[in-house]
């Protein structure tokens, strides 16, 4: 009622006292106060500083609290909005909150499609603003990709990077190309993956900071793809990548040391290629401990998933506890706040430990949807262990329907489409291969199968095949 009370002119008078107050009591808080200002000036009607310190807060807190930048974003759009029609930069300020919002909204599942990617379109088109265009549109190939719309995600990025290349700009290529590759790493396309990093690669020269408009780091995610991309073609190399993507990652901001830890353990553990050792849980420990101190809640899901796969690849305890992340990842996929494409992976691992308990009957039909919705949208890194632990299982119950069974599933997983000669498809076709003759009988064939396996698994260096072809008797 007091603050009702005073006149407007009064009133604004004392939001910009305050407002200058904060700034100069604390200069070297000044950005962790920007929102605080912001909000003081907006009060105020000094509509331009309000968008500047609103600006200011979403920049500061993007590495720190990505909830609270995409809010600092949503109040710089709406001030902008409020700018009288004359106003000399009105449609340049209206696009640029716009930009951001699109290009990081996947990082707390928030949806763009539509609105305000509509309106970010529609501004760019006015103006011929194509590069916040191509921010905007990276977000969006994200969302789908998250989403699991992957023909989608598939016809966006495709047109995202027609777009990048029409542009031209070396920078805007490094820092946007990524949700393209994303969705190669999703597809299973490890060909592409490692072409398109090596550009990245190449055109950030060292740079580790170039590029920065939506990761810490792309040099660092770079690399981390190219290791991907490398062991699952069979290339040498693959290790170096991840030590230095390992490396570059931890100068920058968390997000970009969750996603080379993701993607340097997630689907390497899962496909044989590392082992869920010690030293591997240790690095991804470390991980969640450094997403958690962020706050970024998509960094948290990601090396939480991460640890959820590495620890159901040990003993019963540390299965147990890696079904329990995986579960709360899958809640956490429903409300989109993690990855769709992820879902049926959580399901898999989840139906491998029931039927190590003895349940075949819940379990095998469980598997077979999985694989089954990892077969479809083409997601082949995740249909090699998918494929696997389906055959395991019914290996495992070993009846003369389960055998045939087996034997079908082996052959989709071997005759799957692909532009790419898959070593990491080959090498578990091998295992499964050998594991199915034993379970026939057929000594002589089972003995063939397991020295190719060993003698591939011992060349490729993959850890996991390794040890999994040393306990073959």
């Amino acid at each position: 009622m007091a603050y009702e009370s005073q006149l407007k002119s009064d009133r604004s008078q004392l939001h910009r006292r305050v407002a200058a107050a904060i700034e100069a009591r604390a200069p070297a808080s000044v950005d962790e106060n920007a929102a605080l200002i912001a909000e003081h000036l907006e009060a105020a009607g000094d509509l331009d500083g309000a968008y500047a310190w609103h600006m200011r807060a979403g920049a500061w807190l993007t590495n720190r609290d990505i909830a609270a930048a995409l809010l600092s974003l949503q109040r710089a759009r709406g001030v902008a909005d409020a700018l009288p029609e004359d106003h000399p930069n009105r449609q340049s300020m209206r696009i640029a909150p716009r930009t951001l919002l699109c290009g990081e909204a996947w990082r707390v599942g928030m949806t763009i499609s539509g609105n305000p990617f509509g309106e970010l379109q529609e501004l760019c088109a006015t103006t011929g603003d194509t590069a916040s265009l191509a921010v905007g549109m990276a977000g969006l190939v994200m969302e789908h990709t998250i989403a699991g719309r992957l023909h989608e995600a598939s016809r966006l990025a495709g047109e995202h990077m027609n777009l990048l290349e029409r542009i031209g700009d070396s920078t805007l290529t490094v820092g946007l190309s990524f949700p393209a590759i994303v969705l190669k790493h999703e597809t299973g396309e490890p060909g592409d993956m490692l072409r398109w990093a090596q550009r990245i690669i190449d055109l950030a020269a060292g740079d580790l900071a170039k590029g920065n408009l939506l990761l810490g780091s792309p040099l660092a995610m770079a690399l981390a793809w190219r290791g991907v991309a490398r062991w699952s073609l069979g290339e040498r190399g693959w290790r170096e990548d991840f030590d230095q993507a390992t490396a570059v990652a931890r100068r920058t901001d968390p997000m970009s040391q969750s996603t080379v830890v993701a993607y340097k353990y997630t689907l390497g553990i899962a496909n044989g290629v590392l082992l869920a050792d010690e030293a591997a849980l240790h690095e991804i420990d470390d991980a969640v401990q450094i997403a958690e101190r962020s706050g970024d809640a998509f960094a948290l899901a990601l090396v939480t998933s991460t640890l959820g796969t590495a620890l159901v690849h040990g003993d019963q305890d540390s299965r147990e506890h890696g079904i329990q992340l995986q579960l709360r990842m899958r809640e956490l996929s429903l409300q989109r706040r993690f990855t769709m494409t992820m879902v049926p992976v959580f399901d898999m691992y989840v139906a491998r430990e029931k039927a190590r308990r003895g349940d075949y009957g819940g379990a095998l039909p469980a598997l077979r949807a999985a694989v089954s919705n990892l077969f479809e949208p083409g997601a082949l890194l995740w249909s090699i262990p998918g494929t696997a632990a389906f055959v395991e299982t019914l290996l495992d119950r070993g009846t003369r329907p389960d055998l045939a069974e087996a034997q079908a599933a082996i052959t989709r997983l071997a005759e799957a489409p692909t532009d790419d000669d898959l070593v990491a498809r080959n090498a578990m076709v091998l295992r499964l291969r050998a594991l199915l003759a034993r379970a026939c009988g057929d000594e002589v064939a089972y003995r063939d199968y397991r020295n190719r396996y060993r003698a591939m698994a011992t060349s490729l260096g993959f850890e996991g095949h390794m040890k999994w072809a040393e306990a073959m008797p």
